[in-house]
């Protein structure tokens, strides 16, 4: 076999294998997995798959079980919270949405770093549509992260189930959310 052959063999190999890591590798390449309970399956949060389970994410509560992507399933919204170490306590809400196959998890909603939750509700505003409303204190700007939380803060929240990510509603917008 002469030089160049090998060099276009070994070319292709190289290639290949480039392609197959990149395409199948890490659990990023892997799509979520349904499971039958929502406190054992994926979330994501800042990029990262998570499990209830792990070392530094708590399961919350304020759960809301509402219908979010107009499937006529009961689905639940709750707060999880990650300590990755540190001072903070950083609060996400996540979704698990029901399909036939079982729960997947959405990915979480930064809330901030050691806030007050209040509430999760449904949005009243008669123009949303599954769209829920998380409720919280935080602290006024500038205060320290030591102070309490005293501000309240609302946010809109739409999960898109197709990326299974949230979408920020305007609580007063005069379009359409659906």
């Amino acid at each position: 076999m002469n030089k160049s052959l090998k060099a276009v063999l070994v070319l292709v190999v190289l290639l290949i294998a480039g392609y197959l890591v990149m395409n199948f590798s890490g659990d990023k390449a892997q799509p979520p997995v349904a499971a039958p309970d929502y406190k054992n399956i994926e979330y994501v949060i800042e990029g990262e798959r998570v499990h209830l389970t792990d070392d530094d994410i708590s399961y919350f509560g304020n759960g809301l079980k509402t219908d979010l992507n107009g499937d006529g399933r009961e689905d639940i919204v709750f707060l999880i919270t990650s300590n990755p170490g540190g001072t903070g306590t950083f609060f996400y809400a996540v979704a698990a949405l029901n399909t036939e196959q079982g729960y997947v998890g959405s990915d979480g909603y930064f809330l901030g770093d050691r806030i007050a939750p209040q509430t999760t509700e449904v949005s009243q505003n008669p123009r949303h549509k599954n769209v829920i409303v998380v409720n919280y204190a935080d602290r006024a700007e500038g205060e320290p992260m030591a102070a309490q939380p005293s501000v309240g803060k609302s946010v809109y929240l739409k999960l898109d189930a197709a990326t299974m990510q949230w979408g920020i509603v305007e609580p007063d917008f005069e379009g359409e959310s659906r």
